[in-house]
């Protein structure tokens, strides 16, 4: 692991790191926030399309009241990246968009193992790195990154106390934000929809998720449909509509406070 940058931050460190990973075959780089008071407790923050490890790790406002938490925060990026990793000339297909599934369907598979690399290989460096406690994980996600918190919740039983997520996309086979882009990954869209998952009989952590009634993309997220699975599974989850807020990072760092306090209670 190479250490990029570190910075003072609300007493702890901001760090950005990069590390050769197995699961990508590439360098991977990622953020990472490390209070001043660590209880060990690690959060995952999983970004949207488009989104770097940077995005969320300047704008979504986590790091003081992760730090008053003593929550460790970890920003992934969201796809393998460099020129020999296969890209799409659309925004929400290929680098930047790697909907944290393992592809395997050419030309992705060889680098898009987003999933693995979420749920095994960044941890092990992780935890290697730092004085960390991987019993005492939650996962946390904006927009495809919510996608990806409530799938991997759902798929890695035990391995996240708790998930919530900012706008998730949380029935992708019924979207264009998820249709094409996981028939082109795996072939199978259906099979890393939170929706479908759930109603499968995938058991969910306590969830909290936050919707703008406002959000210019709200017919791609899924919203009711993911509703409803939760309430006839009777899943213990918090959907809330918050009125008037949009898909934007203004809308996440005003509702980051709640959760980050949602996790710290399911991690102390």
């Amino acid at each position: 692991m190479k250490t990029l940058s570190e910075n003072r931050c609300f007493g702890g460190t901001q760090g950005v790191y990069a590390h050769a990973s197995d699961a990508t075959g590439t360098e991977m780089t990622f953020g990472l926030f490390l209070p001043p008071d660590p209880t060990g407790a690690v959060l995952w923050y999983l970004s949207g399309l488009t989104c770097t490890h940077e995005n969320a790790m300047t704008k979504a406002g986590l790091q003081v009241w992760a730090a008053e938490a003593g929550l460790t925060v970890v920003f992934p990026d969201t796809s393998p990246r460099g020129d020999a990793v296969a890209d799409d000339d659309n925004y929400d297909m290929g680098q930047g968009a790697g909907f944290y599934v393992d592809a395997d369907e050419a030309p992705w598979a060889p680098h898009f193992r987003m999933e693995r690399y979420i749920t095994n290989d960044l941890p092990e460096t992780v935890f290697a790195a730092f004085d960390l406690d991987d019993t005492r994980q939650a996962i946390t996600g904006h927009s495809m990154g919510g996608h990806g918190a409530l799938t991997l919740a759902l798929k890695h039983p035990g391995q996240y106390r708790s998930v919530s997520a900012f706008a998730p996309i949380c029935n992708p086979s019924a979207s264009d934000w998820g249709t094409p882009q996981l028939t082109a990954y795996t072939g199978d869209p259906a099979a890393h929809d939170a929706t479908h998952l759930l109603a499968g009989g995938a058991t969910l952590p306590p969830c909290l998720i936050d919707t703008g009634t406002a959000d210019q993309f709200y017919d791609k997220l899924g919203t009711a449909a993911f509703a409803g699975a939760v309430a006839e599974h009777r899943a213990e989850a918090q959907i809330r509509l918050q009125k008037g807020y949009d898909h934007s990072y203004f809308f996440v760092s005003t509702f980051v406070p709640d959760h980050v306090a949602f996790h710290a209670d399911h991690l102390a």
